[in-house]
């Protein structure tokens, strides 16, 4: 970072442009060991709370629901139900 920051103070970027390119890339690029601790505590956590009979599948899709708890936090649940409730029921009485 003292690089880029030695770069931009001094206008070397026409000097050393692919050298200021690879830097910003570099600097913006997040850490791939942060993500994937933050899914495995995520499906360490849906694994405990539902630990009985549950599908790849499903489990899948709630530790994606629980990683990106932001975006569930900001939907509308209003327009979700009205919508769940137009469908038609697929249960067998």
């Amino acid at each position: 970072m003292d690089i880029c920051k030695l770069i931009r103070t001094e206008k070397l970027q026409e000097l050393f442009p692919y050298v200021d390119i690879a830097l910003r890339m570099y600097l913006c690029c997040p850490t791939s060991n942060c993500s994937a601790e933050r899914s495995f505590s995520a499906l360490k956590r849906v694994k405990s709370y539902l630990r009985s009979r549950m599908t790849d599948d499903r489990l899948n899709r709630l530790a994606i629901l629980s990683i990106e708890s932001i975006l569930t936090m900001n939907m509308s649940f209003n327009e979700i139900i009205s919508t769940f409730a137009k469908q038609n029921s697929r249960r067998k009485l």
